[in-house]
């Protein structure tokens, strides 16, 4: 069971961006922090 460095990175940087930008927050009326700042006008 093998993994990389470029592997990892690649998985990492996948879960980072799910993070930051897909998950799904209470906090901002159950919604993901894009669909947050979209509702808001501050993304495209």
């Amino acid at each position: 069971q093998s993994t990389s460095i470029e592997q990892f990175i690649q998985a990492l940087d996948s879960y980072i961006r799910w993070y930051n930008e897909k998950r799904i927050k209470i906090s901002l009326g159950a919604l993901s922090p894009i669909e947050y700042r979209e509702s808001l006008g501050f993304a495209a």
